[in-house]
C-alpha cells in the first residue's frame, strides 16, 4: 500500500531543492561568477547552504504561526 505522504514529502523536497538550486544561482551571479567556476562538490555545498537556510525559514516562520495560534504574541 502506498503512503500518501510519502508522495508529498517527496515533492515538498523536490521544491525546496529547486529553489534553493535557484537562490544558488543567484548568489553565483552576485559573485560575479558561472556556474562553470566551480567544482560539482563545490556547487552542491552551495546547494546545501541554500537548502538549510529555507529550512531554518521554514521552522521559523511556523515556530510564529504556532505561536500566532495559541495567542502568544512575541512581538508586544
Amino acid at each position: 500500500m502506498n503512503n500518501p505522504f510519502k508522495a508529498v514529502n517527496h515533492k515538498v523536497k523536490r521544491l525546496i531543492r529547486d529553489k534553493a538550486i535557484q537562490r544558488a544561482k543567484t548568489r553565483i551571479v552576485l559573485l560575479q561568477k558561472k556556474p562553470e567556476d566551480f567544482e560539482p562538490d563545490e556547487l552542491e555545498v552551495i546547494v546545501q547552504e541554500e537548502e538549510a537556510k529555507i529550512f531554518s525559514a521554514i521552522k521559523e516562520k511556523g515556530l510564529l504561526a504556532v505561536l500566532a495560534v495559541l495567542g502568544f504574541n512575541i512581538f508586544g
